[in-house]
């Protein structure tokens, strides 16, 4: 398999999810494409899959272009239904598991979605979620056995799978899925996702991390991401097998990689260094897997999870509304950066006046892409939000870059997490690098908090290693040398985990919302403790 001839045995009219369906099945047959849990399908079972499923939506009255809510895990009623709603025209909705009250409710309201397709676990979700005054009809518990009457809203099981049905008039252009951001600034946005986008998706990861026919792609990263939505688009394109696991466990993250004898995987962040605050142990070396997608890994972490796992980490840069712009393959890998700008691609580090700035200055990042359907094609029913974030022919991302001379990309932070402190901006991203790289902390987390003085004092939140004995003051002690005066946390507190989102990014505003508390370690009122003799005082 060659992913320069991807494009051609795709052209442009091709890059639906149903036409790649139906071409790879013709390829593939019965080679496995999709596992989840004990459930999973062949190439060929999954046209079916899809084909019924979107005969069922229709037997509802779904039709195509309407919106069709999916809250779930990593299950394989979730990539039915996405399937499903690809082969009929329909636009999925996945749904953060984890959400809940007046944000649900807005994703509900503004998509507009007709049907809601839930884990009955999860059916709480919906306790405070006006559903009356929604355009939702009704809800299909998945794993309900009863037929129940919620709100007034008819809800039952998912009904039994009808005949299946021929794939709609489905344009690469057309929506497949609508997904919502965060929505930290202010109402979550929904990017809508075209088919093509997808197959962008899967062809830039195939080049990016050398995927090859036959590969087992592993992920504990939950579907209802764009992250993991691409990586199924992967396997698809390249002939191999997706599988998705329940969540990420650190204690069976290396038996898993094992049992499904995975070549490839796909982590976060946060997640190298708690992998790596355990026991090693025999599963760390006996798996089969070359190298692994993970973006935002400190660069300290590299070469000590290489060297006691065996698995080469690629670095990258995406996002909902873009692709895989930035990145490199495993042997033009440098830690610390994201990579460089990718075949398709263009990306320029733009300054407060707007302006390009030189090399080795931060800016925002802006991109565009040669394909135009490569990106997603606005924000769902939010014209203004759109024409802003879109405008001038780039995207702009909102994260703050440092391009280099050599053409490497490092990310600084996400503008909206800067920190300013006496004048002086501070990346709550690069505090965080030096935090990392003290032996007993397993995760931390530095954001700003209201200084007595204007502007902003920085605090740090800090998940320490089992059994570790560290104190505050020798953790200002240890950051000292190794960070910027005035970078340097004012304020600390030992937490036993950060809150995160469902795909693991720490969950930031919730951290500013709490703030300094009484458990808090205060360097301006512990001063003492950390000054030893003839050093100089912390707080210069």
């Amino acid at each position: 398999m060659n992913a320069d001839d991807i494009p051609i045995r795709f052209p442009p009219g091709a890059r639906t999810l149903p036409a790649m369906l139906q071409h790879q099945a013709r390829r593939y047959g019965d080679h496995a494409l999709f596992v989840a849990g004990d459930a999973g399908w062949s190439y060929r079972e999954a046209v079916q899959v899809a084909a019924r499923f979107a005969g069922t939506l229709a037997a509802a009255g779904i039709r195509p272009g309407d919106r069709v809510a999916l809250m779930c895990g990593n299950r394989a009623e979730f990539m039915e239904a996405f399937l499903g709603c690809a082969w009929l025209g329909a636009v999925a909705v996945p749904i953060n598991v984890a959400v809940r009250g007046p944000q649900l409710e807005h994703f509900l309201r503004n998509s507009g979605a007709r049907l809601l397709m839930i884990e009955t676990e999860l059916l709480d979700a919906l306790a405070v979620v006006d559903v009356g005054s929604l355009a939702l009809e009704r809800i299909w518990l998945i794993d309900g056995a009863a037929t129940a009457t919620f709100d007034r809203m008819p809800t039952t099981s998912v009904p039994p799978r009808a005949g299946a049905v021929s794939p709609g008039a489905v344009d690469p252009a057309d929506m497949l899925a609508i997904l919502y951001t965060s929505g930290t600034t202010g109402p979550s946005k929904g990017v809508c996702c075209p088919h093509a986008q997808y197959f962008w998706w899967g062809l830039n990861g195939i080049r990016n991390l050398e995927i090859r026919e036959g590969d087992v792609l592993a992920t504990t990263l939950p579907l209802f991401h764009t992250n993991a939505l691409g990586t199924f688009h992967q396997a698809l394109l390249s002939g191999s097998t997706l599988v998705a696991e329940p969540r990420f466990s650190a204690s069976r993250f290396w038996q898993r990689l094992l049992e499904r004898r995975a070549t490839l995987t796909y982590v976060l962040g946060a997640m190298v260094p708690i992998l790596l605050a355990r026991e090693p142990c025999r599963e760390e070396q006996d798996h089969t897997v070359r190298s692994a997608l993970a973006p935002g890994v400190p660069a300290n972490l590299h070469a000590a999870f290489e060297q006691r796992t065996g698995i080469k980490l690629i670095d990258g840069y995406g996002s909902t509304e873009t692709n895989f712009v930035i990145g490199s393959t495993a042997a033009g890998r440098r830690p610390g950066s994201m990579g460089t700008v990718r075949h398709g691609f263009e990306a320029r580090v733009l300054g407060e006046d707007g302006g390009e700035v030189p090399a080795d200055h931060a800016g925002e990042l802006v991109v565009r892409s040669d394909e135009k359907l490569a990106f997603a094609i606005g924000y769902f029913g939010m014209p203004e939000e759109t024409a802003e974030a879109f405008r001038d022919g780039w995207f702009h991302t909102g994260d703050r870059v440092v391009r280099g001379a050599d053409g490497y990309y490092r990310f600084v932070d996400r503008m909206k997490d800067a920190i300013r402190r006496r004048g002086e901006n501070i990346s709550s991203f690069e505090v965080e690098q030096v935090l990392l790289s003290h032996a007993d902390v397993a995760n931390a987390a530095a954001f700003p908090v209201p200084s007595e003085l204007a502007e902003d004092e920085v605090m740090a939140a800090i998940v320490r290693r089992p059994g570790s004995a560290l104190t505050e003051a020798a953790l200002c002690e240890f950051c000292r040398p190794r960070l910027a005066s005035f970078a340097l946390p004012r304020f600390i507190e030992f937490v036993d985990a950060l809150p995160t989102t469902a795909s693991g990014k720490v969950q930031k505003y919730r951290l500013r919302d709490r703030g300094v508390t009484a458990n808090t370690w205060d360097r301006n009122a512990k001063a003492a403790e950390i000054k030893p003799p003839g050093a100089a005082d912390c707080r210069k």
